[in-house]
């Protein structure tokens, strides 16, 4: 037996034989063209556009987040810059495959370069040149095996297009060598409630057939396992079904001390099955699907239409609203088109709105008339604030326009460390673990060459939060988490042990957190989180908390 370690998502634990993911096609040789450009061009544009129509249709049938994945990858795959830049190669002699691959590697090497957002774009465009080279070799797409039964997937890492329609009745688990906990893959996995394990470089040994027992809670791939083993790990999966198929009950402790278990949503349409699934009200309704696909800002009708229809579909429940929140990775024409070079650090968030206040205003406005309209419970925050003067500005702002209860994002460490002055002023304070990681850590979040440094578990970013819980403690006020480390089961009893009030989660993640914190108490999270604190770095944070629940069980 040898066990492969990675970073876990979820509780999941699944066994099955090894199916690998073929490696990428070689690149194209640079051997001159037999063809016309003309006829070169013809071939490119039309295996583009039937690439960018597959992926729009797995986008279509695959739905949800997955769906503005490929959608976004269809418009960049017919994108005119890279069009041109094919062009130009081809009128230079070069065959349509080699065109496409030279031109997308520089557009994907620019991107990586930008970070934040685009950066991360990098990865997707390698994926639709994939697509296309195979399209114009005449070979099957590059995708997921399938040996004909039931598998544990194996992959460097997964394209979007591949995770949005994985077979579940046939993948029984994903494992990746590349990626870390906030990756696409991740994000998607979650989303899809797949046992998954990311980050595990070993991984990259194991070979088609072999039986792996893969169990996300513990990030621990086990190969070769014992038949004792297999029956252990088999009994685990059927007790995580039973618990799944359970009554609803609202989050709480072993002692019952509650712990709202709210949702984290993108738009309205959303909200059906966050409450299908538990969710107790919104934690963090990200208002950007509004902005991200206009040239101009979307009106104050437009946008108390979609906010009515959110927040009714939540009578009498606490739905969290985030201010526009654009700039570094969601740029925004019409709110910021200056050139910085690094944009995670510039004209963002809050400052933005700040320097465009009338976007601010109008956004209040609409954000005031859907709370008329409905029962809901509406607390609005601010994004990315900084310091007690921002504070003060958003707050007395939102106030002016009726707005009831006036909170920040803490997603910055200067916010964090000013906290009891900050939550003096403001009713509320949400954590973006995301964020807040990734300015702890100087480690873009949605770079792949630093993913190892972001990683919530940091006893340096858990120091950060317990500095802002204490601050609401001091004051009285509620902190919640709404990054994606609330989503992590085993992380989410740490950041209430911590002082955290509430937990904000993809939905798909609520049933394991909500299992979680039913096995410990309130004196226990305080000592696993205790645990945690206490060490050096990411992973010996997780394997303390580990150790302090088991025998805290």
């Amino acid at each position: 037996m040898t066990e492969l370690r990675g970073v876990g998502i979820g509780l999941g634990v699944a066994q099955g034989p090894v199916a690998r993911m073929a490696e990428p096609s070689p690149a194209p040789d640079d051997a001159p063209s037999t063809l016309s450009p003309d006829e070169e061009i013809a071939r490119v544009r039309e295996a583009v556009a039937a690439v960018a129509r597959e992926l729009e249709a797995r986008g279509a049938a695959a739905g949800g987040l997955a769906r503005e994945v490929l959608e976004a990858q269809a418009m960049m795959a017919e994108d005119p810059s890279l069009d041109a830049e094919v062009e130009t190669r081809v009128n230079a002699g070069k065959t349509g495959e080699f065109a496409v691959y030279a031109a997308f590697a520089s557009f994907r090497d620019t991107l990586a370069a930008m970070g934040g957002y685009l950066g991360e774009r990098a990865a997707d465009l390698d994926d639709v040149a994939q697509r296309v080279i195979a399209r114009l070799r005449g070979l099957p797409a590059p995708g997921v095996p399938d040996p004909g039964h039931p598998f544990v997937l194996v992959a460097k890492d997964l394209a979007p297009a591949d995770t949005a329609l994985l077979d579940l009745d046939k993948v029984l688990a994903l494992i990746t060598t590349d990626g870390g906990p906030t990756s696409h893959t991740a994000i998607l996995a979650r989303e899809k409630s797949i046992v998954a394990i990311v980050g595990a470089a070993a991984a990259k040994d194991l070979v088609d057939g072999e039986t792996v027992i893969v169990d996300a809670a513990k990030g621990v791939v086990t190969t070769s396992p014992t038949a004792e083993e297999l029956a252990q790990a088999q009994h685990r999966a059927d007790a995580r079904a039973a618990a799944a198929s359970a009554p609803l009950t609202p989050g709480a402790l072993k002692d019952g001390t509650a712990v709202p278990l709210l949702a984290n949503l993108g738009k309205p349409g959303g909200a059906a099955e966050a409450v299908e699934l538990g969710a107790e009200g919104v934690g963090l309704f990200r208002t950007e699907f509004l902005f991200l696909s206009a040239t101009n800002a979307p009106t104050v009708e437009e946008q108390t239409k979609a906010y009515t229809e959110l927040l009714q579909a939540f009578p009498g429940k606490k739905v969290v609203v985030r201010a526009l929140d654009a700039g570094a990775d969601k740029p925004l024409a019409f709110l910021n088109d200056a050139h910085e070079d690094n944009p995670a650090l510039g004209l963002r968030g809050l400052r933005a709105l700040r320097a465009s206040e009338d976007i601010l205003r109008e956004q209040l406005t609409a954000l005031a008339n859907a709370d008329a309209a409905s029962d809901a419970d509406l607390w609005v925050m601010a994004p990315m604030v900084a310091n007690v003067e921002e504070t003060t500005y958003f707050v007395e702002l939102a106030k002016e326009y009726g707005i009831k209860t006036a909170g920040v994002m803490v997603e910055i460490p200067s916010a964090a460390l000013m906290a009891q002055k900050v939550l003096a002023i403001a009713d509320f304070a949400s954590i973006g673990t995301n964020d807040l990681t990734q300015y702890t850590m100087a480690a873009d979040r949605l770079l792949g060459s630093v993913a190892s440094f972001q990683d919530p578990w940091h006893p340096a970013v858990l120091q950060l939060i317990k500095a802002t819980a204490d601050g609401g403690k001091a004051n009285g006020k509620p902190v919640g988490i709404c990054g994606e480390a609330a989503a992590d089961p085993l992380l989410a009893v740490v950041l209430v042990g911590i002082g955290a009030t509430s937990l904000s989660m993809a939905p798909t993640a609520l049933a394991d957190v909500r299992a979680s914190l039913l096995q410990h108490d309130l004196d226990d999270a305080r000592r696993i989180a205790e645990a945690a604190l206490a060490a050096d770095d990411a992973a010996s944070a997780r394997a303390a908390a580990q150790a302090a629940a088991q025998n805290a069980a």
